[in-house]
């Protein structure tokens, strides 16, 4: 069954939501919401917003509207990005009547980014707890509808994501979309696209892109030269030659595959040196554009293996698994966000290659088993187990025979606490007068997310 997404840019007109921090809802929201239809657009999966400008949409008519653009089969995906205020991280709510692969695939894609999740869960309504407690999700039933909180507007860290790394935690739910959906990442159609950012005039971004203002009024069908923050515009391809010579710089035309980690590691430089060079604000690329990229040259260094990233990897299982940290892994591949592409190649530093316990036992894997499960019941880690058994997802096959770190350490003393709806780290911790990272360190967590009905290890006071 083709799948159809409407995204939702909550808030609008005379209701502009959260403010903190010189962050607006409704404009982050629509932002956001029309980065993520360019990218769909660009990937052929059909999509449509609910609205395109600055339009007070009540929720009444934005049910409507949802409903009025691909009917309310459970063939349709509904996405509605909004902000809150409150505890910081990203949530994500989904409907009582779906499951939760959806939005746990997007809850792990924006935890990739470094954007804190505190939980996927569903809500119900008080009243009548047999429905959701949203309008929007309860309205548009059998649609796959959620809502995706990706932060804290009032909190200084997630505001400083907010601002700074939108594109990439939109790219985010773009991939998580990709991954349900089962659609090639990498798949795109003609056509190159840009968001407007202040300062842009159609001029500077004609001259950026070698082409002209005429040919992309054309292609965008516009009347005026007046251009809108965060409006997305269809920039014309050019047949020009991949590389071109110049005195400190050569132009590199964009090609399929392409990122800026690997064409700077190809011509010798670093990922900040092309962003700087062609004033990009995020790793995004789009075929057929030219970058400059510095003819000066670093050094690199030479005391390092490489690693191709498979599907479930994060630089913080990666880190872990060769025994470094985010930062080095970051620092040595030029990397300025968190983001990783299956097969990307990153560059491991040996001086801190992981070196294989030797005293361990063994455990045959049976029905029910995560890598969770067997590190709580073996006081060990998850990372622990994998590294142990090099292994680079958390799938396990029943029967399959895990070698198990063994440890002198003493457990600690602690309670256990059943999770509940509309629990999170913070919220557990603060009622035991505990902190989230040793609820975390305790259990074995490596992220923030919870489910229903997950038992916890509560430190003793």
């Amino acid at each position: 069954m083709s799948k159809k997404v409407v995204i939702d840019a909550y808030r609008g007109g005379d209701d502009i939501g959260n403010t903190n921090n010189d962050i607006i809802e409704k404009d982050f929201n629509l932002k956001v919401s029309k980065y993520i239809k360019n990218r769909l657009d660009t990937l052929g999966i059909p999509n449509a917003l609910t609205r395109e400008d600055d339009s007070t949409i009540d929720i009444e008519s934005r049910v409507s509207k949802i409903k009025s653009l691909y009917g309310t089969g459970t063939d349709v995906i509904v996405i509605s990005n909004a902000l809150k205020s409150g505890d910081e991280g990203s949530e994500i709510v989904y409907a009582l009547r779906n499951g939760s692969t959806l939005s746990r695939t997007i809850a792990e894609e924006l935890e990739k980014t470094g954007q804190e999740v505190n939980k996927y869960y569903q809500r119900r309504l008080p009243s009548d707890t047999s429905k959701d407690y949203n309008q929007l999700i309860r309205e548009t039933a059998n649609n796959e509808s959620l809502i995706i909180y990706y932060g804290n507007v009032d909190n200084q860290d997630d505001a400083y994501n907010l601002v700074n790394n939108w594109e990439d935690l939109a790219e985010a739910v773009v991939i998580a979309l990709t991954e349900y959906l089962n659609i090639p990442y990498d798949k795109l159609t003609d056509g190159n696209y840009y968001v407007v950012k202040s300062g842009d005039t159609l001029y500077s971004i004609a001259r950026k892109y070698n082409t002209t203002v005429d040919e992309i009024k054309k292609l965008n069908n516009l009347t005026t030269n007046t251009l809108k923050i965060g409006s997305v515009l269809k920039i014309p391809t050019t047949s020009t030659n991949n590389i071109i010579e110049e005195d400190n710089y050569i132009t590199y035309t964009i090609q399929k595959g392409d990122t800026l980690y690997s064409i700077a590691n190809k011509y010798n430089t670093t990922v900040d040196n092309i962003k700087s060079l062609n004033n990009l604000t995020s790793n995004t690329l789009t075929i057929g554009n030219n970058l400059k990229i510095p003819s000066t040259t670093e050094e690199i260094p030479e005391d390092y293996i490489t690693y191709k990233v498979v599907s479930g990897d994060n630089l913080y299982s990666i880190a872990n698994k060769y025994n470094t940290t985010v930062n080095t892994l970051k620092s040595l591949n030029n990397l300025t966000s968190n983001l990783l592409s299956i097969g990307q190649i990153l560059k491991i530093p040996t001086s801190t290659t992981t070196t294989t316990p030797t005293n361990y036992t063994t455990y045959k894997v049976v029905s029910g088993d995560s890598l969770y499960s067997i590190a709580n019941k073996y006081n060990t880690t998850v990372d622990a187990i994998k590294n142990l058994n090099n292994l680079t997802s958390n799938l396990l096959s029943i029967g399959q025979t895990l070698k198990i770190p063994t440890s002198t350490e003493t457990t600690p003393q602690y309670t256990t606490y059943k999770v509940v709806s509309g629990d999170s780290l913070y919220s557990i911790a603060k009622r035991y007068n505990t902190t989230v990272n040793a609820i975390k360190s305790l259990n074995n967590l490596t992220s923030n997310l919870l489910n229903i009905g997950q038992i916890l290890k509560i430190p003793s006071a």
